[in-house]
């Protein structure tokens, strides 16, 4: 287990750090994204700069009441984007078919993954948002193999 730490001073150095965020995604070899952070803490904001960074032309939101998005990277490859707030067990994402996209191979960029945890494949990036300021956050991103 590896891990590498990122700083975002402001909101603007986001794209940056979304691209350095790309890289480490791509390195891992690994397409399950689990994003941790407290509520407000900027998961969402930092997915859709995730996505700018992978190409993606539609308009990237919270999947808070549909569960799960899925977009298109530059590539034209499927990026399915989940948010497990609002579930209310394991079994609802089993349910809604949640392995099945894990198990695609396509990346899953995964919000309130402990939701979910007994789905989550071993091998997956966790990336943990830190609130350190108003507008500026610590990266923790985390291979698990």
């Amino acid at each position: 287990m590896s891990t590498l730490t990122i700083d975002i001073p402001t909101l603007e150095a986001l794209p940056a750090v979304a691209q350095q965020l790309a890289a480490a995604i791509a390195e891992s070899g690994h397409s399950v994204v689990a994003f941790e952070g407290e509520m407000g803490a900027g998961k969402t904001t930092l997915i859709r700069a995730l996505g700018t960074a992978l190409g993606v032309a539609d308009d990237v939101s919270s999947p808070t009441f549909a569960l799960v998005n899925e977009y298109r990277s530059g590539q034209g490859q499927p990026i399915y984007h989940f948010d497990f707030y609002r579930i209310d067990s394991e079994e609802e994402a089993v349910r809604l078919g949640a392995a099945e996209y894990f198990d695609s191979g396509y990346l899953c960029l995964v919000e309130w993954p402990a939701r979910v945890a007994g789905l989550l494949p071993a091998a997956h990036l966790q990336v943990e948002l830190v609130v350190t300021g108003s507008e500026s956050r610590r990266l923790f991103i985390t291979k698990y193999h």
